[in-house]
């Protein structure tokens, strides 16, 4: 059965919650640099994971 909007969207919430705890943990940025990072970039772990080291560097 396919999952309906309320489904995808608790699915979608929870990975994005998901990288922002891992890009804090695996990179050291702010919760709030990886909420931001989340938001412009979405969930692709490899972008996240670049844009993030590139903004620790900062």
């Amino acid at each position: 059965m396919a999952e309906d909007k309320q489904e995808r969207d608790a699915r979608l919430k929870a990975e994005k919650e998901f990288r922002v705890r891992f890009l804090v943990k695996e990179t050291g940025i702010t919760e709030t640099q990886a909420r931001d990072l989340v938001d412009m970039i979405g969930i692709d772990a490899g972008s996240l994971l670049r844009e993030a080291r590139l903004l620790k560097k900062k």
